[in-house]
């Protein structure tokens, strides 16, 4: 759970607030869990959302305009595609904007699909896919710069 709020909020002190609020907040709801899905799922949405509400009290979300043209797939060109390891990933999604970095991670690591996220977040499903596209985009920027530049 700390590894989820992490990646959203993207700061360990934020992180363990966010956690501590999660927890908090399962056990006054308790009584509301139904049993429809699993607990660890139902504790994780209640991470997930105050993540998410924590990012958007610190600072409001980076988006981009509703209108504009969703990007298409990027994909990583195989000429001179250098190994890169798990931490440089890592530390490259915790540079991302808060907009991009909350979409990327909902989507690619807690498996939210963009309907879900744009209700989440409040945005729309085309901002979503748009977001997501130039947060992977971003992303391997800064995944190259750092193999470049160490």
């Amino acid at each position: 759970m700390y590894n989820t709020a992490l990646r959203i909020v993207g700061n360990e002190e934020e992180a363990e607030d966010v956690l501590q609020e999660s927890f908090l907040a399962a056990f006054k709801m308790l009584s509301s869990y139904r049993g429809d899905a699993s607990f660890g799922a139902w504790l994780k949405r209640i991470v997930v959302n105050k993540s998410i509400n924590k990012v958007k009290k610190l600072q409001p979300m980076q988006s981009v305009d509703d209108q504009s043209e969703v990007a298409g797939h990027y994909e990583w060109p195989e000429e001179g595609n250098r190994e890169v390891d798990v931490t440089s990933i890592k530390e490259g999604i915790l540079q991302l904007p808060d907009g991009f970095r909350s979409v990327l991670t909902l989507y690619l690591l807690e498996g939210y699909d963009h309907v879900e996220i744009s209700e989440i977040l409040g945005i729309s499903v085309s901002t979503s896919k748009s977001q997501y596209n130039r947060a992977k985009k971003k992303l391997r920027e800064i995944v190259e710069r750092q193999v470049n530049y160490g």
